[in-house]
């Protein structure tokens, strides 16, 4: 029986809106000037990462889905449901949009559309994001689109470190500059671009859009997500929960001190946002600090866990 968190090596993405804070922040060995993405829990084939520790060491967290499916409580399904991520804009990201299941299934022939939410890690002062837009039917998105008059049509937000954001499929949004965020996701690479600043990619050319599709896939009028956060405290160990939404749960763990002992009858994910500590399995200890990226698997025993860390906590609901 495996009996010990899985702890998983990070796989980097180079972006043209990347930056170092991975390496600022995280002290992740990044391999550019320009590294935006951390895949930090990933079994996609974009970017499947190798499990550090245990029975399984050298093998990919897809081939622990795939041969392994005890350790992910017999979870039904052929791809391993949830992509979890750390995000670095330096620069803006494009405006984009993503499909939903069934438009993923008839379209692209991909198992999952992309649901998403974000953690807000750190952000300059001022840093905004794009979330929806200010269309009222869709002959207006339409005509907007066509016109260009991006900045009527794109709703900009502020945001500051600890906000949250829930981003169904639909949900016409962009990381602006200066903004680090983690991002829990349905395990999916599809984006359609709406508008990308009529900036040049690294070969010199626009990169391209995706017009036909965004504008097939867009939620009019945008809605706004109703979240409720809500905290409780036990012993060490304050929860505060986040989004409780179709494909997955996200909660926020503030560890001071000690947790009480947990036991989940499913399988957990969980990155380390700040501070470090020590996760106890009946007399075996794991260290685990900021950039750490692990699975608590639902063969593993009791735990709890010591000092002083925050850790984005995600499940799959599916």
């Amino acid at each position: 029986m495996y009996n010990e968190p899985i702890f998983l090596k990070p796989v980097f993405k180079e972006r043209i809106w990347g930056g170092t804070q991975m390496r600022e922040i995280f002290d992740y060995e990044i391999p550019s000037e320009q590294t935006g993405e951390c895949w930090g829990i990933s079994a996609h084939s974009n970017g499947p990462n190798e499990i550090m520790n245990g029975p399984l060491e050298g093998k990919t967290l897809t081939e622990a889905w795939n041969e392994h499916r005890e350790l992910f409580g017999n979870q039904e399904g052929d791809e391993f449901p949830l992509l979890v991520k750390i995000l670095d804009a330096k620069r803006d990201l494009s405006v984009q949009v993503h499909p939903d299941d069934a438009y993923a299934q008839d379209k692209e022939n991909e198992a999952y559309g992309k649901t998403e939410c974000w953690y807000v890690i750190d952000c300059e002062e001022g840093a905004e994001i794009v979330f929806g837009h200010h269309a009222t039917s869709q002959k207006e998105l339409e005509s907007m689109v066509e016109q260009g008059e991006w900045d009527q049509l794109l709703r900009r937000v502020k945001v500051h470190p600890g906000d949250f954001f829930y981003v169904p499929s639909g949900t016409i949004h962009a990381i602006g500059a200066g903004v680090q965020i983690l991002e829990t996701q349905q395990s999916s690479d599809i984006t359609y671009r709406v508008y990308d600043y009529d900036r040049a990619g690294d070969d010199g050319k626009r990169r391209d859009l995706h017009l036909k599709e965004s504008l097939e896939v867009t939620t009019v009028p945008h809605q706004d997500p109703e979240l409720e956060r809500k905290s409780r405290k036990d012993k060490g160990l304050k929860e505060e929960s986040l989004v409780e939404a179709d494909y997955f749960g996200v909660v926020l763990w503030e560890l001071d001190g000690r947790s009480p002992e947990f036991r989940f009858d499913q399988y957990i994910l969980v990155s380390v946002i700040e501070g470090k500590g020590m996760l106890k399995v009946g007399d075996r200890r794991h260290a685990i600090k900021k950039g750490s990226h692990f699975i608590l698997p639902t063969t593993m025993d009791p735990f709890e866990i010591e000092g002083k860390a925050k850790m984005v906590v995600s499940w799959s609901n599916k």
